[in-house]
């Protein structure tokens, strides 16, 4: 079972690392069915689970709703709960009290976006013995700050403090650090200057694994297209195909058959 040593370990054996970002507990049973080495319960459950349009909308509450379900479903695998907006943003009793819950649901580490003004809380964390994953990039919390969803690092004062960043993550004591929507030669770059490991999302090849969100991969909305995306199904399809399947059915009066009736 992946712990968080060894997270370290793939990075050092150069081996990548494979994480999926999901929210309940079918989907988690199937993926702890699978090789992925780990599972991410990300606030973009706000986003594709209830249909709001950013993740600012995820509550403390709706987190950990959803993280006990993903546990329950994935018993195997290391679980990375997301903390929700500005749950780290006043003050460490806060702060801690968000952690506490939410490993208290069974996490297995949390995740915080942004670095400078997290660095204390994240150390404090870390002491108090609870694994941190950091995320710099493109952090969604801060959408309305950066102005959108926009590729960030594109020049060379931002690509140097997004550097200077992840080396005040790894100091603060992240075991590893997500890397989202940066430029290709600069996820290398991060990735070769801290000894932690990366994952990345629209970050390019160099990091040291790689982050989708399940419905994504699984082709759920045709609607969602971004250019770091890659298909792997056409879930969409699929489940609209049967949906109508089992409407014809229902007309035509083959289902139910006798052989699913009770007699």
């Amino acid at each position: 079972m992946v712990n968080v040593q060894t997270f370290t370990k793939r990075k050092q054996q150069n081996r990548k690392i494979s994480m999926v970002t999901c929210y309940d507990f079918w989907s988690a049973k199937i993926i702890n069915q699978s090789d992925i080495d780990c599972i991410l319960v990300g606030d973009s459950l706000a986003v594709v689970m209830h249909g709001f349009d950013s993740t600012v909308h995820a509550t403390l509450d709706m987190m950990k709703m959803h993280v006990a379900a993903v546990v329950r479903g994935a018993h195997d695998k290391f679980v990375v709960a997301d903390m929700p907006f500005l749950s780290c943003s006043k003050g460490i009793t806060v702060g801690m009290d968000a952690v506490q819950e939410l490993m208290q649901t069974g996490a297995s580490a949390v995740k915080i976006e942004g670095a400078a003004h997290q660095a204390d809380l994240i150390a404090h964390i870390v002491e108090a013995g609870v694994p941190v994953m950091g995320h710099i990039g493109l952090t969604p919390q801060s959408i309305h700050n950066l102005g959108g969803h926009k590729v960030q690092g594109k020049g060379e004062t931002d690509a140097q403090q997004l550097i200077d960043d992840s080396k005040r993550l790894e100091q603060a004591g992240c075991f590893a650090i997500v890397l989202e929507c940066i430029p290709n030669k600069l996820g290398d770059c991060v990735s070769r200057a801290v000894s932690v490991p990366t994952i990345g999302i629209g970050a390019g090849p160099h990091t040291d694994g790689q982050v989708l969100v399940l419905h994504d991969l699984l082709g759920a909305d045709p609607d969602f297209c971004p250019k770091f995306l890659r298909r792997y199904a056409n879930v969409n399809q699929l489940v609209a195909g049967a949906l109508n399947g089992f409407h014809e059915d229902v007309r035509d009066q083959s289902f139910p058959a006798p052989e699913e009736t009770y007699g």
